[in-house]
């Protein structure tokens, strides 16, 4: 979870490190797309963590695959 915050706030420093990703540059903005992609990634990482801590994980997953799991039957 702290790994994904980090992520989250010190987005600049994760673009000047790693440089430009290009699909977001692409697709999520004119100027600063990259950023807006580290966000993304980091916040995505972070509702994980929150999920592992509390537990819920495996029930997310399971509500989340539910309707993949169900087809199959």
């Amino acid at each position: 979870m702290a790994i994904g915050v980090a992520i989250t706030m010190k987005s600049e420093a994760m673009l000047n490190a790693w440089g430009r990703i290009q699909w977001f540059e692409e697709h999520m903005g004119v100027d600063g797309g990259s950023r807006l992609g580290y966000k993304l990634i980091g916040m995505l990482i972070t509702g994980i963590g929150i999920l592992l801590v509390t537990g819920l994980y495996g029930s997310f997953m399971t509500g989340l695959l539910s309707p993949l799991i169900t087809a199959g039957k």
